[in-house]
This record gives structure tokens, C-alpha cells and sequence, in this order.
């Protein structure tokens, strides 16, 4: 196997092209053993493997700098640049995240995890180097998908204008975002495609970029020709590459989609080891939008690329027709967009990620709470229990989205509660709404919920007591349970239990009430504490002698691939060491 003889790029220099296909046929082979062991983003990884190896084949990285836009190609450029162990011995996959990482290796020279980003980071190397007086190679590597999002368009408009000097970009083209591409640039891509490099209108050249096209990107030696004629070139270049996303493994690529990425799967028949069918908050509220579509035709479900944030299946999406749009990598336009729709009289529902949300914090004041469109927000994967990459953490939404004028962000903490908040967000017409998806389970409401709310906060007391109270918000509703019930064990103190419902703003009544007829007074929230709800809680609590306050989250800091008890534990999340904390000041 060459695969065992290949530990950095310049042992793939002495390799032939016949040899490099076989090795190319190996690499998959240890892309499909870590991804169907532990997941991972399968088929785009599967797809760019001649690229990467003719990539580093022709330049001499690190020294020639690459940059991987997204890093869901970067399986094998991480294989070839001394990091094959972390594919081939399963205890070693931890070492090796599943994205660009400068910690690992010097041939990353980016934390990469949000997609459009690759060219706008090569244009700042380039210009650097220029002023250096240096002579490297940039590379920026970039997939179809990715040039929907504006950043993509900026670095590409700056390169294309303004670069007198070598800048090479890649476009990865495989006719795949993470589901179909959308947008108006796929038409130039597919013209150049059909026309082997030739189309009336060639975007990149309009640009100001000098262009190549390889009809075969899954040939090594195609691949290898032509980059070898852009090496050291004196301007800005394409190298436009067409490859089968998914390549040489047929249940990805039967359905690019559905492998995009994958959990831990059965590599013979493709199944997935364990599959949770039961209830799932993506699915209940894709149901339940699904069921409004068919009788309001003012709904817009949207979406940003990402249909599984939803669950919107390809045959769900065409069950909801006109009322369905994915906008693509494209979450600023999305949230613009939707602000028009709700001004024309339209009931736009945007979901996506909270990490994808941190992209669109101008939108959302701007063009959102100024307006005061009535649009709603399904803020996805907020969250210590969600994603845990670095790039992917869900824990900064709170501060981010809670403190702009006119937003209402609320977060429900049972299946009926989150319904009922959709519901009404949906059906009134004053203010943008963002609603807080929960993420440790399905829970059901004891009794009814409310129907009706508003820009005026009101908690709700679940349970009254004395001595402590626990404000328990959205999903950390359920700890608060328990650490009233360990109160109630281990001291005989019957705490208040309140559910704040609403994270923008304070309820100051009953905020007043509780301050009054109480010690000790805590929140709990699933996020950073620093700019968070409960920071609010406690400065309008300090006028208040004589009531201590304590503030439940999490520190401000990046977490990568943590370990979600050793995570709860240093934050003093778990209700023994919270009860713990309460002792001490009772």
C-alpha cells in the first residue's frame, strides 16, 4: 500500500501518476473507515481526493499555502500532510478534528468551520506576502456551494480587481451545496461545464480572473497538468474543477445529500448503527409548519442551505412547493429577505443554526428590529448539548440576538410551549420573533401553556416556595427541576421554580415580588454568562440588599470537541454543585 510510505508531501512527490491514482483509491478507504466509525462529512471529502493530492503533488506547502473553504473537503489534505493515523487508528481519532486546524499541523493556517470564507483569507495571505517581498503560491479552495455566500463574491471581487500577483483559486465543482445549489451563478457554472470551459458568460473572468477548466477533477493527472501550468503564475487564475461529489463510494453517490454527512454507519450496506426515530424538535416543528403551510399560503419556510436543520427532507420540500425556499449559503440575504416578506404582508419562519446566526447580526438590527418586521427566528443547535467544534458551538446567541431593541427572543422549555410561541409568532404582526430551539429532549407541559405573548415579559411560576428561587430558562428548565427537588431532599427548603420564557428583557414585577420574599435568588442558562440573561437578572436584583444572586452558565471561551461532563462540571452545572453553591450563601 503507498498509503504506509506517505507521511507529508514530499513523499507523494516520488510517487507516479498511475501510483497516485491507486493511492487515491486507499485514501478513500481510510476516509470511509473514520467517517463510518465515529461520522463525519463523507461524501464532499470523498469527492476532492485528486484535487488534494495533486494539490500538494504540485505545490510545496507549507511554504505554498492552501486554504480549504468550510473544511468539509479537507479529509485528504489531512491524510497527506502527516495526519493519516487519525483516519487509520481509532484511537487516535480525537487527535484529528474534522476541520482545518493550525493546532495540528502547519499546513492549516486557519480554524476554518463557516463556509465562503477560503478566497477573503488567501487575498489577506497574498497581500502580506506581496508586502514581504515573498514568492509563495496562494491557493484558496473553494466549493461550488460556497460561492452563494456574499464573502465568497467580496474575495472574489478583490482578488479579481486588485491582486497584481499570484493568487490561485479552486473551485471545487460538483453541483452540490449540501443539498441542490440555488441561485442564479449555478447557470454560468453549468454553462462553462457543458461548454468544457467556454460559455458566453464566464463569471470569473468578469471578475478580472485568467481561467482553466478540468472536465475530469477525479483524474489525478489532469488535475496535475493543470496545476502544474498556474504554479508561480504572476495574476490571479481559476482553476475551475469538475468532480463527482461523493466518488467511489455508490450509496454517496446515489445521495450526495444524505451523505454529505453522516453518523457512524454500517460501511457494507451504508445503514446507520443507530438511528434515533423517536421525537425530535426538528421534526416536530417541521411537522407542524408542513401542516400551517396547507392552510395560510402567506407562510415562507426558509432555510440557508442546511435542510436537515429541519429535517426538510427532498420530498418535504416539494410537498411545501412555493412556500419553501432555500436561499443557499447565503444566511444575510436570508434574514434581509425575510424582513421583506413579512413587509409585504408574508409570514417568513427562518431556521438555521445559532452559529450560522453570529453572520447575520447587522440584518437581524438592521433591516429586522428597526423595521420591526414580523418575522420568526428558529435559532437551531443553541446549545452545550449540541455541535461541539470549535467553529460549530452554539453557546454565544443569547448576548448576540437578546439585546437588540424590538426583538423578542423567547425560549420554550416542552413541545407544547414551543408550538404555542411558534404559533402566535407567526400569527401577530408587530415584531421580529426568535424562538430558541430547545436541545435535551422532547419534554411535555404539565397542564396548559400560554397562548399569548408579547414585548412585555411575563415569567411563569411553575411552582411557589420560599427561601430560593430557581429561574430555569428554556432547556436548563428541566436541571432547575431537579435542583428544587434536591433542595427539597437534602434541606426540606421548598424553592419557586420560574419559568422565564422570554431571554429579551426582564419581568420586573415579578423579579420585585421575588427579591422581597426571598434569600437567595438563581438563574440557569444555556449559554455564556457574560452579556447573558442572567447578568440582566442580577444588575437589576443589586438594588435589593439582603438577596444574594447566583448566575448559572457557562464561561465565555471557545470549546473544541469537549467533554460535555467535564464541561457542565467546571461551570458548577450539575445540581449538586449548584445546591452546593446555594448552601454557601443561605
Amino acid at each position: 500500500m503507498y498509503i504506509e510510505k506517505i507521511n507529508g508531501p514530499e513523499d507523494l512527490k516520488k510517487l507516479t501518476m498511475d501510483e497516485c491514482m491507486v493511492l487515491a483509491g486507499e485514501i478513500r478507504e481510510l476516509i470511509l473507515k473514520r467517517t463510518s466509525d465515529i461520522g463525519g462529512h463523507v461524501a464532499s471529502n470523498l469527492g476532492i481526493v485528486e484535487i488534494a493530492i495533486a494539490l500538494h503533488y504540485v505545490f510545496d506547502s507549507p511554504k505554498d499555502k492552501m486554504v480549504f473553504d468550510v473544511s468539509h473537503q479537507s479529509y485528504a489534505h489531512k491524510i497527506l500532510t502527516g495526519r493519516k493515523e487519525g483516519f487509520a487508528d481509532s484511537d487516535k481519532y480525537s487527535e484529528i478534528s474534522g476541520y482545518t486546524n493550525p493546532n495540528e499541523s502547519a499546513h492549516d493556517h486557519f480554524f476554518v468551520g463557516h463556509t465562503s470564507t477560503s478566497v477573503s483569507l488567501a487575498c489577506g495571505l497574498a497581500k502580506a506576502r506581496d508586502l514581504a517581498g515573498g514568492k509563495e503560491n496562494v491557493i484558496a479552495v473553494i466549493g461550488d456551494g460556497s460561492l452563494s455566500g456574499g464573502e465568497a463574491f467580496e474575495g472574489l471581487d478583490f482578488a479579481g480587481g486588485e491582486l497584481k500577483s499570484n493568487f490561485i483559486v479552486i473551485v471545487n465543482d460538483n453541483e452540490m451545496s449540501i443539498a441542490e445549489n440555488h441561485g442564479g451563478i449555478y447557470g454560468s457554472l453549468k454553462a462553462l461545464k457543458d461548454g468544457n470551459g467556454r460559455a458566453e458568460n464566464n463569471y470569473f473572468k468578469a471578475l478580472g480572473f485568467d481561467y482553466r477548466f478540468v472536465a475530469d477533477g477525479n483524474d489525478v493527472a489532469a488535475v496535475t497538468e493543470a496545476l502544474k501550468e498556474v504554479k508561480d503564475i504572476d495574476h490571479p487564475v481559476v482553476v475551475h474543477i469538475s468532480t463527482k461529489k461523493g466518488k467511489g463510494y455508490s450509496f454517496a453517490e446515489e445521495d450526495e445529500e444524505a451523505w454529505h454527512w453522516r453518523k457512524p454507519y454500517n460501511l457494507e450496506t451504508g445503514e446507520l448503527k443507530s438511528d434515533f426515530n423517536g421525537e425530535r424538535y426538528d421534526r416536530v416543528v417541521r411537522d407542524h409548519i408542513l401542516e400551517r403551510i396547507k392552510t395560510d399560503d402567506r407562510i415562507v419556510a426558509m432555510l440557508a442551505a442546511v435542510p436537515d436543520s429541519l429535517s426538510f427532507t427532498p420530498d418535504m420540500r416539494k410537498q411545501a412547493g412555493k412556500q419553501f425556499v432555500d436561499v443557499g449559503i447565503a444566511e444575510e440575504h436570508a434574514i434581509a429577505m425575510a424582513a421583506g416578506i413579512a413587509r409585504n404582508g408574508g409570514k417568513p419562519v427562518f431556521a438555521t443554526l445559532s452559529t450560522f446566526f453570529q453572520r447575520t447580526y447587522d440584518q437581524m438590527s438592521q433591516e429586522l428590529c428597526i423595521n420591526k418586521c414580523a418575522a420568526t427566528l428558529l435559532v437551531i443547535n443553541a446549545s452545550v448539548y449540541a455541535v461541539n467544534d470549535i467553529s460549530h458551538i452554539g453557546i454565544f446567541d443569547i448576548p448576540l440576538i437578546s439585546g437588540m431593541p424590538n426583538m423578542i427572543y423567547l425560549a420554550p422549555t416542552n413541545k407544547q410551549e414551543y408550538l404555542a410561541m411558534l404559533d402566535w409568532s407567526i400569527d401577530q404582526d408587530e415584531y421580529p420573533v426568535a424562538i430558541r430551539a430547545p436541545r435535551n429532549g422532547v419534554f411535555y407541559a404539565e397542564g396548559e401553556v400560554e397562548c399569548e405573548y408579547g414585548i412585555n415579559p411575563e415569567y411563569r411560576i411553575q411552582k411557589q416556595g420560599e427561601k430560593v428561587a430557581v429561574l430555569a430558562l428554556g432547556d436548563f428548565y428541566q436541571m432547575g427541576e431537579e435542583v428544587v427537588e434536591k433542595l427539597k431532599a437534602d434541606k426540606g427548603i421548598e424553592a419557586t421554580l420560574v419559568n422565564p420564557r422570554y431571554i429579551t428583557g426582564l419581568d420586573r414585577n415579578t423579579l420585585d415580588e421575588l427579591a422581597k420574599t426571598h434569600e437567595v435568588i438563581i438563574t440557569l442558562e444555556d449559554g455564556v454568562l457574560d452579556g447573558g440573561f442572567g447578568q440582566r437578572v442580577a444588575g437589576y436584583l443589586g438594588r435589593y440588599k439582603g438577596v444574594g444572586v447566583l448566575n448559572f452558565g457557562l464561561k465565555t471561551e471557545f470549546l473544541d470537541r469537549y467533554n460535555l461532563k467535564a464541561v457542565m462540571e467546571s461551570n458548577h452545572l450539575t445540581p449538586e454543585l449548584i445546591c452546593e453553591d446555594i448552601y454557601k450563601i443561605l
